[in-house]
């Protein structure tokens, strides 16, 4: 790098769920955030970049990179979309277009892919995936997050990134408004007496962790000395659905009436139990979760509550 302004860190995805966190705690340790979406949002201050990373000409990005001097790099993009098609190029084809412009830097950029516990595929009952857990993804999702996973350890392999995967489970905690926890919430939001939310439990245990434990686990890989490896990053705990709906419950505080409550067979994409180990990460990174489950739900509904305040008749 040249003389002059700090490094930065470039946040790919910054606008989602993920990818606040990821800026809050990269700001919050005294890094430059260089912020990466396709779209600027109206209240954005500081510096952010509006393109879309799968489409952007790599030897153009490199061009913005460079002038931003980035020397890290976190991908936070993508999510449950629809199709083979828009899975692979949110999830695929971004990767591999963003590390063609990370090799024409003249510095090796160190690189964090956020991918997802879905790359594994189904989990049997009772088990904690290890990375060394042969990857057999089942769906679109899972199957392109892997396709990015892999393409990040081959160029890691090949000398021109400095790269390192977190395989994150589901998340909860402030802004993390996805899956049945997400649309549980907004129906909390809209519930009353009158028209009761109706919540949907399945007989299933999932491994969460809160979106800020997550943000501070990428800060450690961010500078940690490994590189070119696989590392779970989730609470380590299988914990009931039913579980976490009674935490959400409990902090939404609904009049009497307000919600009820029915069973229903498992029909997510990731199957009835997720769990994984969470070691490798304590040994090479330094990090365990710090947040517990009740603080982040409540911290959750606190927070969409007030983004959503309830119009008072």
């Amino acid at each position: 790098m040249t003389a002059g302004r700090r490094p930065a860190v470039a946040v790919f995805g910054a606008t989602g769920c993920v990818g606040r966190a990821v800026t809050a705690a990269f700001a919050a340790a005294g890094s430059p955030v260089l912020r990466v979406a396709r779209r600027r949002p109206p209240d954005t201050t500081g510096r952010f970049l509006a393109l879309d990373a799968a489409a952007t000409d790599p030897a153009e990005l490199a061009g913005l990179l460079a002038a931003a001097r980035v020397d890290t790099v976190v991908n936070a993009t993508g999510g449950w979309v629809t199709g083979e098609a828009e899975n692979d190029r949110v999830h695929a084809r971004l990767v591999e277009n963003l590390l063609a412009a990370l090799a024409r830097l003249p510095d090796r950029i160190r690189l964090v892919q956020i991918g997802s516990v879905h790359e594994y595929g189904p989990l049997p009952v009772g088990t904690a995936a290890e990375e060394t857990r042969a990857p057999r993804p089942v769906t679109a999702y899972g199957r392109s997050k892997l396709a990015g996973a892999e393409a990040v350890l081959d160029a890691t392999r090949a000398g021109l990134v400095d790269g390192v995967v977190l395989r994150v489970v589901n998340l909860c905690g402030p802004g993390a408004e996805v899956g049945f926890l997400g649309a549980a919430l907004r129906r909390l939001l809209a519930a009353t007496p009158e028209r009761p939310a109706e919540l949907t439990v399945a007989d299933a245990r999932r491994d969460f962790l809160d979106v800020r434990d997550l943000a501070a686990a990428v800060l450690a890989a961010a500078t940690a000395p490994v590189v070119g490896q696989v590392i779970n990053v989730g609470r380590g705990e299988a914990v009931p659905v039913a579980r976490l709906l009674d935490l959400l419950v409990a902090a939404a505080g609904p009049p009497p009436g307000a919600v009820r409550l029915r069973t229903a067979p498992v029909e997510s994409r990731g199957g009835d139990w997720t769990r994984v180990d969470i070691g490798r990460a304590a040994r090479s990174l330094g990090w365990r979760p710090a947040l517990d489950l009740p603080e982040s739900i409540k911290d959750m509904w606190d927070a969409s509550r007030a983004d959503h305040p309830v119009e008072q008749p």
